[in-house]
């Protein structure tokens, strides 16, 4: 009896517009349609299943089947089809309305929230409505791949769908921003954000992930995001291999980078002699990072340049004699090594200092 008084308001003029139709066998006219789609809006709005409205209809028009004699009764059911018809139409748009204004505030939020705008009050408040309590500290992931992503792209769902089968109770929120996907989970939760890293990864086809640190409240999500760009940005500029980057473990490059003005100077001066090299500095730059990065073992780094261990040999004899800095003594490796960091950094000698 409950349902039945909540669903009869949204049947008002129905059982009216059957009989009409069923007396003269004609077609339901344009404006009882358009009273049946603004009916189904309606109920769609009060938030009304549309299976139990449909039942409701159909029981309806059960009713005004008793009432009908002869020929009348013949005409009922093309009369109900399109009735229903027209009611399901306006239900199914007051929905899709409805999902497109959530999809527009959920990335309202979502903007605002990963760039800080907004009453921080308010952001908390909308938060809750997503999943998310900002009091607690979260850590953001970023996930880059060879083509941009959307909110619907079947990638994205992928990896929606992996991570809520298996966080399904935990505060995450999946979303995508300029083309990456996005990652918003609980700080203490390093878990969620490594399955994020592996699906993600698997899912974009060998793309890259970078992991900011966790921070507290509104302004460390924000904080957190930055630093995994930063990092996905890095990894270019660096060469960086690793698929997963976390940017606590790369904080040693911002710090070289503070003081711009300083590395350009350092870069200058202690690689700017390598320029007079036969082939310029980038070949002797290429050989200090392979040696740098196998520890300073000149066989593992003749084998990543694809060179003899000999023309290795000879170009890093040609380095000391051209900066007066010896790549094996310890003294002079953390110069050089801090130097070529720096190349890679400001992209030199592609780019004037």
């Amino acid at each position: 009896m409950a349902e039945q008084d909540t669903v009869e308001e949204y049947l008002a003029g129905y059982a009216q517009i059957l009989a009409a139709s069923c007396a003269t066998g004609r077609r339901l006219a344009r404006d009882e349609l358009e009273a049946l789609r603004a009916q189904g809006e309606r109920a769609a709005e009060a938030g009304i299943g549309l299976r139990l409205l449909v039942r409701a209809h159909l029981a309806a028009a059960q009713d005004v089947r008793a009432q009908l004699r002869g020929a009348a009764a013949d005409h009922l059911l093309p009369a109900v089809e399109q009735a229903v018809d027209a009611f399901a139409e306006g239900h199914e748009r007051a929905q899709r309305l409805a999902v497109r204004r959530q999809e527009a505030a959920r990335r309202e939020f979502i903007d605002d929230l990963l760039h800080g705008r907004s009453d921080l009050g308010r952001l908390a408040e909308q938060a809750e409505r997503f999943g998310l309590l900002l009091s607690h500290a979260y850590a953001v992931a970023v996930a880059q791949g060879p083509e941009p992503y959307d909110d619907g792209y079947a990638v994205t769902r992928s990896v929606e769908v992996s991570l809520m089968t298996r966080f399904g109770d935990r505060r995450i929120l999946l979303t995508t921003k300029n083309g990456r996907l996005i990652c918003i989970a609980p700080g203490d939760q390093s878990d969620v954000l490594t399955f994020f890293a592996k699906q993600a990864y698997a899912a974009t086809d060998g793309g890259r992930v970078a992991i900011g640190r966790p921070h507290p409240s509104v302004g460390g999500v924000v904080q957190s995001y930055e630093e995994a760009l930063n990092a996905l940005d890095l990894a270019t500029r660096m060469h960086l291999e690793e698929p997963v980057l976390h940017a606590a473990d790369l904080l040693v490059y911002p710090v070289l980078t503070r003081d711009r003005q300083a590395m350009a100077d350092l870069v200058r001066s202690v690689l700017g002699p390598l320029q007079q090299a036969r082939g310029g500095a980038q070949p002797l730059i290429d050989t200090l990072t392979a040696y740098f990065d196998t520890g300073c073992v000149a066989a593992e780094a003749a084998r990543r340049l694809s060179l003899s261990v000999r023309a290795t040999t000879y170009r890093l004899e040609r380095i000391h004699k051209l900066t007066g800095a010896d790549p094996g003594d310890p003294v002079h490796r953390y110069t050089l090594q801090t130097a070529v960091i720096g190349a890679r950094l400001l992209d030199w000698p592609n780019q004037n200092l």
